[in-house]
């Protein structure tokens, strides 16, 4: 029996699960405008499902901060930009026409 992963138990705190959900988001987002081609970029509703698991990643990386300062700390901040920045991101592929 394999143990299970710590990715998978949902009510523990797991840096890099909101890590993998919100550039998981970020790479749906991207992928439902038609990325590659960037003359065929559009808006899609898809893109409100890749703004839900963006936010569920901000979510997610908001619990890892620690009440007391650390560098630990000031770490989960900077990937709590980053997730702001994302979910920035994908609101605009989603307003495009």
């Amino acid at each position: 029996m394999l143990p299970a992963l710590s990715i998978l138990r949902i009510r523990q705190k797991c840096l890099p699960r909101g890590i993998l959900l919100s550039l998981g988001g970020f790479l749906l987002g991207l992928r439902s405008a038609g990325f590659p081609y960037i003359q065929n970029l559009h808006g899609s509703h898809w893109e409100i499902v890749a703004l839900l698991v963006a936010a569920w990643g901000m979510a997610e990386t908001a619990r890892c901060l620690q009440r007391r300062w650390s560098f630990y700390h000031a770490g989960v901040l900077i990937l709590l930009y980053a997730d702001l920045m994302i979910l920035a991101a994908i609101v605009a592929l989603l307003t495009l026409s």
